[in-house]
């Protein structure tokens, strides 16, 4: 049985744990292209080494950042993202959506 240490509810089966994907710097969505934004969302990385994921603790919500080596895929370490991040990125509708085209 594979373990790993959820920073918030400590040492837990791996089958608790769903994979968010690799971190990458977040392009602006309010200024980048559509094929940059595209390229943020599903693409990665995929490089062999040790990459920094989100996961998310199934049974309490709760995402977090991990360091585990691709290769051998061992957990390096665990960590809240507070230690990343010092604010919250919000993501607001525009005042006004536009009108719907009717054919």
């Amino acid at each position: 049985m594979k373990i790993m240490p959820c920073p918030l509810n400590g040492p837990r089966n791996i089958n608790e744990f769903t994979y968010g994907g690799e971190l990458r710097h977040m392009p602006d969505p309010g200024t980048c292209s559509d094929a940059e934004w595209a390229d943020y969302v599903f693409n990665c990385d995929n490089r062999a080494g040790v990459v920094t994921e989100w996961w998310l603790h199934n049974a309490s919500s709760y995402w977090f950042l991990a360091e585990r080596h691709t290769v051998s895929d061992e957990i390096l370490r665990t960590f809240d993202p507070k230690e990343l991040f010092d604010q919250r990125v919000d993501f607001t509708l525009p005042a006004k959506l536009p009108e719907e085209v009717s054919a």
